[in-house]
Formats: C-alpha cells, sequence, structure tokens
C-alpha cells in the first residue's frame, strides 16, 4: 500500500473521530438534574442536610429537632427555590426534576413568589396543597410574599 494513500486514510479517520466526539458532547446549560418518581424507578435515598447550624450532626439527631427548610415557591410555573443549597426543584412531566439552574423556558414565566418553611428536604411533597393554596396569578390578592410554615 502507498504511504500518501495511508496518511489520507489516516487523516480521515482522526477528522471522523473529531467530529463524532463533538457530537457526543451535548450538554443541558450546565445544569446537573435528577429525575425520580414513579417512571424514574430510583429511590429516595438521599440524606437530609441542615438549613440552619446549631442542629445536631447528620448521624445523631436530637429528640423534637426537624431541620428547617424554606423555599421561594412559583406558582406560575410549578417550581420551588432552596436558595440555601441553590436548588431549584420544578414539575416536567410526572416527575420532579432537581437542578442548579432551571430550563429556559421557565426562568422565562417566574413571575412573583411566595416563601414557605417546611421542615422537610423534599419541597414538592406538599405541592398539591400549594397548588390549591396558591393558584397562578392570585398572590397579590392573598398578599404577596408571605412567609408560611409547613410540616
Amino acid at each position: 500500500m502507498d504511504y500518501n494513500v495511508l496518511k489520507r486514510i489516516i487523516f480521515v479517520l482522526a477528522i471522523v473521530l473529531f467530529i463524532f466526539s463533538l457530537s457526543a458532547c451535548r450538554t443541558t446549560g450546565g445544569a446537573v438534574g435528577f429525575e425520580w418518581g414513579e417512571k424514574s424507578g430510583h429511590g429516595h435515598g438521599h440524606d437530609v442536610k441542615q438549613a440552619k447550624k446549631g442542629g445536631p450532626p447528620p448521624h445523631a439527631p436530637a429528640h423534637g429537632y426537624r431541620a428547617k427548610h424554606t423555599y421561594r415557591y412559583y406558582p406560575s410555573c410549578s417550581v420551588y427555590y432552596d436558595s440555601y443549597r441553590k436548588l431549584y426543584f420544578y414539575l416536567q412531566g410526572p416527575n420532579w426534576q432537581i437542578a442548579a439552574s432551571l430550563p429556559h423556558a421557565i426562568q422565562v414565566s417566574l413571575g412573583d413568589h411566595v416563601s414557605i418553611e417546611m421542615d422537610t428536604d423534599k419541597p414538592y411533597t406538599h405541592y398539591q396543597e400549594h397548588k390549591r393554596k396558591y393558584p397562578p396569578g392570585q398572590l397579590k390578592k392573598k398578599g404577596k410574599n408571605k412567609n408560611k410554615r409547613f410540616g
């Protein structure tokens, strides 16, 4: 086989591999997301992170102590934001997603929010209650940005 032909074949293969590697590098805009729910097949084995200092370590919880979490709930797009952990919880299809940033389509429609304090690190467990209590567009009537506490 001719040496120039071999060089051309190697060059073409290198370009094909380079193009293939670029097409395989898709990102989600820098967000890291997690999914769970009925269809995801994943359990809920996460550790509870404490929102305030002064509580016991996770391996030795004190009797009666519960971690407090404060969330911003955006009724217009069913989004919770935990400013301490800097995480968004948003509904995508039938499952809740957790990410450090929101998809662009949701960022545009955030709108008004209400602050909610809860004893859980999974705010979506009270979603049906919040959806009923804070329907989209009704925050101005009920008083915007009120603090609420849920267990």
